[in-house]
């Protein structure tokens, strides 16, 4: 009985000191997620990214508000698409070049990105949509110091609707050209930076044309202007995680397309 007993104490010894040893290992997992050296890298450059794209285009809708309308809405539109265009070719294979909480939750949701490097992100976007919107006040003050941020000119239920869908319609993009290996990678920043140039185009008279989370939210704490913030938070969102989710119903395989024509044997009998 005393070989039993002294037998099980050794296994309950054990049993805990594995315990203990897994836990730790968790932790470390979960803390070198926040330490490594390369996720540092991506949250810069997240954080770099926002800072110019909000820098770039909030920069044209004040000189354009403060200086006679000389940028116009397509050059404020054309701005827009170029920066994001330019960024996604710039960090884009250091850190996704995501510059949206939107879209960052979007991937996480579809498991394309993971969860807990989620807050993080999110982070280092809002505070470089608020640094680039403080720089902004702190250059253009007096008669040219106006609100970069969103606010809609209609019911909040018409600009939560255009919010809405022309999220999806980015997400919904992003999705094919960024995550689908049958897409052609290289026109991604090209497909990207046009459809947010269509989307400001139309829709900015009427919601500002977020699309971005990080984009609204950063002047909104310099300027102390909430209202109407709540469409930005919530109509980007879902319309972000919808897109996504969209693309990913009607992506049915995940082969690349020479797989699945088997060479262009298609073509081939066609000519045939």
């Amino acid at each position: 009985m005393a070989a039993n007993s002294s037998s099980n104490g050794t296994n309950d010894v054990a049993v805990n000191i594995n315990d203990d040893l897994n836990r730790c290992a968790s932790k470390n997992e979960d803390s070198d997620i926040y330490l490594t050296v390369p996720f540092l890298q991506k949250l810069v450059a997240e954080l770099v990214g926002t800072y110019f794209l909000i820098f770039a285009g909030c920069g044209s809708v004040v000189v354009n508000k403060g200086y006679a309308n000389v940028v116009t809405l397509p050059g404020i539109a054309i701005v827009w698409g170029l920066v994001v265009m330019v960024l996604v070719y710039s960090v884009g294979h250091i850190s996704g070049a995501h510059f949206n909480p939107a879209v960052t939750l979007a991937f996480a949701s579809t498991r394309r990105f993971p969860f807990k490097q989620v807050p993080a992100y999110i982070a280092a976007q809002v505070l470089g949509s608020t640094l680039a919107s403080g720089t902004l006040r702190l250059l253009f003050t007096g008669s040219h110091n106006f609100f970069t941020g969103t606010l809609p000119t209609g019911s909040n239920l018409q600009s939560f609707v255009i919010e809405f869908v022309i999220t999806f319609y980015l997400m919904f993009v992003i999705s094919g050209v960024a995550t689908d290996n049958r897409a052609i990678g290289e026109l991604a920043g090209l497909a990207v930076g046009s459809t947010v140039l269509l989307n400001v185009m139309f829709a900015a008279p009427i919601s500002g044309a977020s699309m971005n989370p990080a984009r609204s939210l950063g002047p909104a704490i310099v300027s102390h202007e909430y209202r109407g913030i709540w469409i930005y938070m919530v109509s980007t969102i879902l319309g972000a995680v919808a897109g996504a989710w969209v693309y990913n119903i009607i992506r049915y395989t995940d082969k690349p397309l020479r797989e699945i024509t088997k060479s262009a044997s298609f073509l081939k009998g066609a000519g045939n």
